[in-house]
């Protein structure tokens, strides 16, 4: 089972290098696939981008390439939004006893969201390139970023997904950063969500750390060797497919 995930690591490792489409949204759905329980994907999940974002992080703030004023902005309400997701979890888990199904379903709309997010960035990026919008000031759209926080870090505490992805669009389309300061942003904020949400789900015992660890080691080559490749490969084509097994995976799971 070891060596398995090892493996599972390295291939999804090597589609985020190739592709740049969110790992939690391949690895979360397998996992469950693979007859592990939606709770333990989720929180394990968690854990493993916590540990990957926080090495995305030292890189990015080697190059200052990261935004801190919207990374401050958007953990303001998606950390809180999390750990509220997380403890809302435990408690519907305490009365009623179906923290499972809950997970899967809202796994699933996520899925969903995620997938169509992609296909947008992928297919209509240029598009949103440049709006009115994005050329107002950052204090004047404050409120607005924080309740972005909020509602998108809710759905990661929930599911593990969404840190990179929807975050992501949300940036490209609202806010007016060079490509590697969107990147940069994107992932320092997720580093802050995904770490805030894994120690709530550590701390109700959702996490497998064997299996973070498996999926970690195989993983860490795999996002090296996609990601030394990806020049050579069209992308878009790549995004795309992804995002439609992304797609299917949602709508198994609702």
């Amino acid at each position: 089972m070891g060596f398995g995930i090892i493996i599972m690591g390295l291939l999804i490792g090597f589609l985020v290098g190739l592709t740049g489409v969110g790992g939690a949204a391949l690895l979360t759905p397998i996992l469950i696939l693979l007859g592990i329980s939606p709770s333990i994907a989720v929180g394990t999940d968690l854990i493993y981008n916590s540990v990957t974002k926080f090495f995305g992080s030292i890189q990015h703030w080697r190059q200052r390439s990261i935004n801190l004023q919207l990374v401050k902005y958007l953990a303001i309400g998606s950390i809180p939004s999390a750990i509220l997701a997380v403890v809302l979890l435990r408690v519907f888990d305490s009365f009623f006893q179906n923290q499972e199904q809950i997970i899967e379903i809202a796994l699933g709309y996520t899925l969903i969201l995620v997938a169509i997010a992609t296909l947008v960035k992928t297919f209509m990026k240029e598009k949103y390139d440049s709006n009115r919008f994005q050329l107002k000031p950052l204090e004047e759209k404050r409120k607005m970023t924080i309740c972005i926080g909020a509602v998108l870090g809710f759905m990661v505490g929930l599911t593990s997904i969404g840190s990179g992805s929807l975050f992501a669009l949300a940036m490209l389309f609202l806010y007016k950063l060079r490509a590697t300061e969107l990147v940069g942003t994107d992932i320092a904020h997720a580093f802050l969500l995904v770490s805030a949400a894994g120690f709530m789900h550590a701390g109700i015992g959702n996490v497998d750390y064997l299996l973070a660890l498996n999926l970690l080691v195989g993983s860490i080559p795999g996002v090296i060797i996609g990601s030394t490749i990806s020049s050579k490969v069209p992308a878009k084509p790549l995004r795309a497919i992804v995002a439609l097994i992304i797609l299917v995976s949602g709508f198994q799971l609702i």
